[in-house]
């Protein structure tokens, strides 16, 4: 079974498995309780099943239970392009960021004995995270579930800011900080979250908490067998821990939160739930990088993940460019290695070199530029091997994605490419993937229809991992797992449930159901298929599912019986605030709508064992 992935915060967040740890530092995995009325349907995992995953590192505390007995969350592992499949950094290393307060010298050490962590005063900057979540719900989704908190940990960065793990605060209702050897909370805010790369900036305006603080100083990415401290607040206790070990890999990962591919450094110091968002620590006590995540099998052991300082200083010139945090780009193909000769002989490949490419994404600008059957040869002028790499530093190589990792969305790449035996050069804009089914709500709440008891809602990860695979059923699950939007702003629609009441009679047992069409016409996302029925005149709704299943509602009795059902369940609104506004359809070209979807079944568990990788 291909290694999962999981986050290495105080909680892992919004997973719907999770770990007890009473007596045992072993821990087990167990299904989440189901919600009265649903039928617990996950099965029950084989002997081989979840031992290998890659898990958060943050502390959980559900409320009820004692101070001494924690509980902690790990996802169930990414799935999407890095779980389906899947910056340029600071101009200078060696530079020093006076406007933001961040201090990137390289000359200077901030210790002389190597073996000083103990009375190092950088360790002052790193500090303890304490945060209330209040998570959406997504099966019943104009509610939130029960608040929980978890710890973590942050360092100072200068300028009234701190970092920290993105999953540490994901559905944060509250944010609080305290330094090492204070007694005093802090109120922080988080200013920008960074999905894809897992790392958030938070701010605390408490003039008080930066008296005397010192910001870390940024290194460069390590080598190989190279000295790593991390430091943080994992179990075990309430003061900070340091762990040693040596970096054994660095190399493009899968990472678990934001469900993507970015460098990533491989070491071998223990990392525990709570370590996520603390900084690990050349031995010129400079940080490298971010404890985020945890490699847990029982054929391997002391594997724990660092995202490096190339991605976090990424995040942060993105923050500084645009005010706000936009997301890494993708270039929208899906490739094919060219390492057989008889392959490259056929596509016209002079040489050992390039990558094929076998689908382009509708939503990405390379499809008014690249072609299936195209081969890419090079990227902004280096070269792409018939690997999929590109070198990497001095004598190593990396995967052909991170170049484009080191983009910011919106930059202009030009690629090389053979294409029918001819060389020729193209550019196309770089933008972050639109998913079909997304990994992340944004703004928090998820959106929702109700029509005389039948709750349509947007299918996301969330609410698979919530509603157990098994209730999904498995067609709308490849859907979810393998298909594309062909455009921006498509979404699957389901039908989550149904609020029986006697003008619903006979749907009362329907529940997890792609809706296709409404009266005829294909449904594009949640707020078309609100448009259709504000509008609708005809004297029935009339809702067509998968396998030409039907649903029809006498349009009077539905609107009549509608206030009745909203109190009779508890329900503020039939719909959520988003859907208030005014539709505005940005894809008239309803000919998209006529490609079947469902054709491209990869998987990241295919990368590296059949050739196979996004870009």
């Amino acid at each position: 079974m291909a290694a999962m992935a999981a986050l290495v915060s105080s909680p892992s967040l919004s997973f719907s498995h999770h770990h007890h740890s009473r007596r045992s530092p072993t821990l087990t995995c167990s299904a989440k309780p189901p919600r009265p009325g649903r039928p617990a349907l996950r099965k029950s995992p084989s002997p081989r099943e979840n031992t290998d995953e890659v898990e958060a590192v943050s502390q959980k505390r559900v409320p009820g239970r004692g101070n001494d007995e924690k509980v902690y969350f790990p996802p169930d592992g990414a799935r999407g392009e890095a779980g389906r499949a899947q910056s340029a950094a600071f101009k200078s290393a060696g530079a020093q960021r006076k406007d933001r307060g961040l201090v990137y010298d390289l000359k200077e050490n901030q210790v002389n004995d190597t073996g000083g962590f103990q009375d190092a005063t950088f360790l002052n900057a790193v500090v303890k995270v304490y945060c209330t979540h209040t998570a959406p719900d997504y099966s019943l989704p104009w509610q939130k579930q029960r608040q929980y908190t978890s710890t973590g940990s942050a360092f100072m960065i200068g300028d009234g800011k701190l970092l920290t793990n993105a999953h540490c605060v994901e559905h944060d209702t509250q944010v609080k900080v305290k330094r090492r050897g204070d007694d005093t909370k802090y109120v922080a805010k988080v200013l920008a979250r960074g999905i894809e790369c897992d790392i958030a900036l938070l701010s605390v305006e408490n003039e008080e908490f930066w008296r005397g603080a010192e910001p870390l100083r940024i290194g460069r990415l390590p080598c190989l067998q190279d000295a790593v401290t991390v430091v943080g607040y994992p179990l075990g206790g309430d003061t900070i821990s340091v762990t040693k070990g040596v970096v054994s890999r660095i190399e493009v990962t899968s990472y678990a939160h934001g469900a993507s591919d970015l460098l990533g450094i491989q070491i071998d110091a223990a990392i525990n739930p709570g370590n996520s968002g603390g900084p690990a620590f050349n031995d010129q006590g400079e940080c490298i990088g971010v404890a985020f995540q945890v490699f847990r099998s029982e054929e391997a052991e002391n594997i724990g993940y660092v995202i490096p300082t190339t991605v976090v200083s990424h995040f942060l010139n993105d923050y500084d460019r645009n005010g706000k945090y936009t997301g890494f780009p993708s270039l929208g193909v899906l490739l094919q290695k060219l390492e057989n000769p008889a392959l490259r002989a056929c596509l016209k490949v002079p040489s050992n070199e390039g990558v094929l490419v076998r689908r382009v994404e509708p939503t990405s600008p390379a499809n008014n530029v690249l072609k299936k059957g195209d081969v890419i040869v090079s990227f902004d002028g280096v070269h792409v091997g018939s690997e999929g790499t590109v070198p990497f530093r001095s004598t190593e190589r990396i995967a052909f994605r991170y170049l484009i990792s080191q983009k910011f969305s919106g930059d202009v790449a030009e690629l090389g490419i053979i294409r029918a035996g001819s060389y020729m050069k193209v550019q196309t804009v770089l933008q972050p993937r639109v998913h079909l089914v997304p990994y992340h709500i944004e703004g928090g709440q998820p959106s929702y229809l109700i029509i005389a008891g039948l709750v349509f809602t947007p299918l996301s990860e969330p609410l698979i991992d919530e509603e157990c695979e098994d209730s999904i059923g498995l067609k709308l699950l490849a859907k979810a797992r393998y298909s594309l939007a062909r455009f921006e702003g498509e979404e699957l629609i389901i039908l989550s449930q149904v609020l029986a009441n006697e003008v619903n009679i006979g749907y009362e047992d329907m529940g997890n159901q792609q809706v296709i069409k409404f009266n005829g016409t294909v449904i594009k996302n949640i707020r078309h298929l609100a448009h259709l029925v504000d509008t609708c005149k005809d004297k029935y709704l009339i809702f067509e599912f998968e396998d030409n299943f039907l649903a029809v509602l006498e349009r009077e009795a539905a609107a009549a019986a509608s206030s009745c059902i909203l109190k009779d369940y508890g329900i503020p609104s039939e719909r959520s605030s988003d859907l208030l506004e005014q539709y505005v359809d940005l894809n008239d070209d309803n000919c998209l709508l006529t490609e079947e979807i469902g054709e491209s079944p990869v998987s990241n568990f295919e990368i590296g064992f059949d050739g196979l990788l996004w870009a």
